[in-house]
């Protein structure tokens, strides 16, 4: 029976004269989206992202692309000195973008692509090399695969601990090399009952981190060598904690400033005053100038957030004139006496 042929162009979403860079990026990008630490339990995005790294691990390699472009699904029995393969009835040998055709799955080393020790996502996900290792071609890669495989994972922080830096404990489970089938996935030519064919176990790890001072939401600390182990002894990969930040009952982060509201009276407005205002270390005094209005912002210099290389940003204290809903009845009368007396109308500049 015909089977639709994967497509490697359509599975990255990228046109087949796509550069070598617009290639990596929408792997990055499609890889963080369906990666299975992040979809977890859904099956769908599991095989969407071993599709992913099927297709990346042939056109991110030049020679790889090359064959493919010329000769569709058969590139790789051309690669392994099969020659080319024989001609169609349309007389093409394997055309490019081909849509079906009979396919020998066993042609394909899917083994490359993922398990341990295997295909580094997490490496070409946030880019740069590890441990000297960033060649290009197959000596680049196969020096890659030889270390353990990068663990991400989400920390959670207060704004506080952002703010000042913390130490936490953390407890996750990281994937290691199968014991029963040392990663092949295979034992006595069957899958793996350990580790189903994965050729990898998930086993619990405690570790202790330090995050430094200046953190926030949606940065990304690396612990190097935290990672999974490297097979046989090789080089451990590394942990990526992505930062979160909850929700703060006061202030509300602006980069490195923090903005609060701070409810006053109107006779405060009106009069100008000095009061104490909440500020991510604590309390501190500040005037408020006479005349000052609602939505007014007023800025407290360095009394914002540290900043990963030095410095802080700033606070700024947003006031909101706050009227009583119920008045005694010794201040009503100075109330209507106020109204009587004053010439002040809110609504004077309006247009009629």
């Amino acid at each position: 029976m015909a089977v639709k042929i994967k497509d490697y162009y359509e599975v990255l979403g990228v046109a087949r004269s796509a550069s070598a860079d617009e290639i990596k990026t929408a792997y990055r990008k499609l890889a963080r989206k369906f990666h299975p630490d992040l979809n977890p339990g859904d099956k769908s995005a599991e095989e969407r992202f071993k599709e992913l790294q099927e297709a990346y691990g042939v056109l991110s390699d030049t020679e790889n692309r090359k064959l493919y472009d010329q000769y569709g699904e058969n590139w790789k029995a051309v690669k392994q000195g099969g020659g080319p393969p024989p001609p169609r009835r349309d007389g093409s040998r394997g055309a490019r973008g081909s849509a079906t055709g009979n396919v020998n799955f066993e042609d394909f080393d899917f083994g490359s692509f993922s398990g341990a020790g295997g295909f580094d996502i997490f490496e070409e996900m946030f880019g740069g090399a590890r441990g000297g290792a960033r060649s290009g071609g197959r000596t680049g890669r196969a020096r890659r695969s030889s270390r353990g495989q990068d663990v991400e994972a989400e920390l959670e922080l207060s704004l506080e601990e952002a703010h000042r830096g913390v130490r936490r404990t953390l407890q996750m489970q990281v994937a290691e090399v199968c014991p029963t089938c040392n990663g092949t996935g295979v034992v006595d030519d069957k899958t793996c009952p350990t580790c189903g064919g994965l050729g990898q176990v998930l086993k619990p790890k405690t570790l202790e981190v330090n995050i430094p001072a200046g953190v926030r939401d949606g940065s990304t600390v690396r612990l190097a060598g935290q990672g999974g182990p490297g097979a046989n002894g090789t080089e451990p990969g590394d942990l990526y904690l992505h930062i979160r930040l909850r929700p703060h009952p006061q202030f509300t982060v602006r980069g490195d400033d923090v903005e609060v509201e701070l409810p006053i009276a109107p006779w405060e407005a009106v009069l100008g005053t000095r009061v104490e205002v909440p500020t991510i270390d604590g309390q501190v005094e500040m005037t408020i100038p006479a005349g000052a209005q609602s939505g007014q912002r007023l800025r407290l210099k360095g009394q914002g957030l540290n900043k990963r290389k030095g410095g802080r940003g700033d606070e700024f204290v947003r006031l909101k004139v706050v009227t009583p809903k119920e008045v005694s009845s010794e201040e009503r009368p100075l109330y209507e006496q106020l109204r009587d007396a004053s010439r002040f109308n809110p609504r004077a500049n309006r247009r009629k």
